[in-house]
């Protein structure tokens, strides 16, 4: 994947859509790409993460397991396909970050990952670009906690 193509996916997806394109310029230079098969998982729950992913094509399932004593389960609280983004919104405070869920592949999935310690960079020299994408995040939040509450209810 070309740098170029970078740009158009992360000028695309949910977390960046809509920046000036100087600022998606230096948020790809921070991005590697990486590529997953069926079934292979990106994290598990309770590890300690420090990037952000962006799907650029596939489909990522987030699963949280839970333990209510009597009653175990693991269950899905999204299934995310291209340009939708996951992983440790905690490193965007400067915030250490065990995963909450794990992050498993359904199909042949590219990502782009970026540590969010290298974004959370960029947003304190721009806080500009730092109020949009913190209000992005606050969006994107509402909605992860929402699916977890549905996701919940059917334990």
């Amino acid at each position: 994947m070309d740098r170029s193509e970078i740009k158009g996916i992360l000028g695309a997806c949910e977390f960046f859509r809509g920046l000036d394109p100087a600022d998606i310029q230096e948020i790809a230079g921070l991005c590697a790409v990486e590529t997953y098969e069926p079934g292979q998982s990106i994290y598990h729950q309770g590890e300690f993460g420090v990037r952000i992913y962006i799907i650029a094509d596939g489909q990522v399932v987030l699963e949280r397991s839970v333990d209510l004593g009597a009653r175990k389960a693991t269950v899905a609280i999204g299934m995310l396909g291209q340009g939708r983004v996951f992983g440790c919104w905690s490193t965007l405070l400067d915030e250490p970050h065990n995963f909450m869920s794990s992050a498993h592949c359904r199909k042949e999935t590219r990502l782009i990952s970026l540590k969010g310690a290298d974004v959370r960079a960029v947003m304190l020299r721009n806080r500009s670009l730092g109020f949009k994408v913190l209000e992005r995040l606050c969006l994107m939040l509402r909605e992860r906690i929402q699916a977890v509450y549905g996701a919940m209810e059917r334990i």
